[in-house]
């Protein structure tokens, strides 16, 4: 596990960018996992303005992001399709056909977990995984408690991730209750991993992470596990590691 500290937010979503980037232009073909959120907002900025300025192309690239809420339509202004497709997808050269996102809407939301499961293996794999880290340690939407070995499933998400999604919506009550997510097997699967975070409020979730023993009451944890993880992080914070 690699560490890259930065000074601040713009500095890590611009060493995030670099990286994506490089890898973009060096693979004919990639399949690259995306997040959602507040803090890959600036990364998706940053290539979108690459892509203008130096003609990135995204045309063979696939993408697969990790988790929706369960009963927002792909409509639903606060759906992370609509959120993909404002900050990222309409704004580069990606063929709608090679972006995967679940369906929070699906009638049969287990058959839809399958799915979602062997899309991504039938893609090859995903070649560089983009993630957050919650402060509870949840990556994607894998609440602590979640089986190492889960793949695509539907959870539960607690009081404290809603909390921190309310300020998407007009009201606690308005965030959903539970979410479909690309399980912690299936990013585990990545071949690559990119771990961003972000001032104070993830200083404890990076201790714990780098300190604690791996356990399934802390999601991220499991990442110790994986060969090829780059954490790119501010100063802010790394301040207590």
């Amino acid at each position: 596990m690699r560490i890259i500290e930065v000074s601040d937010y713009k500095q890590m979503s611009e060493k995030a960018a670099q990286h994506v980037i490089g890898k973009v232009r060096s693979l004919d073909c990639m399949t690259l996992g995306l997040a959602t959120g507040g803090t890959p907002q600036g990364l998706y900025g940053e290539l979108i303005e690459d892509h203008h300025v130096n003609g990135t192309s995204y045309k063979g690239v696939k993408t697969f992001n990790l988790d929706e809420y369960i009963g927002l339509s792909k409509k639903d202004p606060n759906s992370y399709f609509q959120y993909m497709y404002t900050n990222l997808f309409s704004h580069i050269d990606i063929s709608p056909d090679n972006t995967h996102i679940p369906s929070g809407t699906a009638a049969d939301l287990g058959e839809e977990c399958d799915r979602y499961e062997n899309m991504m293996e039938e893609a090859g794999g995903i070649d560089l995984q983009i993630l957050g880290i919650g402060a509870n340690g949840h990556i994607g939407f894998n609440e602590p408690g979640t089986s190492f070995q889960s793949g695509t499933h539907i959870v539960e998400l607690t009081p404290s991730t809603r909390e921190a999604n309310a300020r998407y919506f007009s009201s606690l009550e308005e965030v959903p209750r539970k979410a479909i997510t690309m399980g912690i097997s299936s990013i585990m699967k990545s071949r690559e991993i990119l771990l961003l975070a972000s001032g104070k409020s993830k200083q404890e979730a990076l201790k714990k992470l780098m300190e604690n023993e791996v356990s399934e009451h802390f999601p991220a944890s499991i990442l110790k596990e994986h060969p090829n993880v780059t954490i790119i992080a501010d100063t802010d914070a790394l301040k207590l590691i």
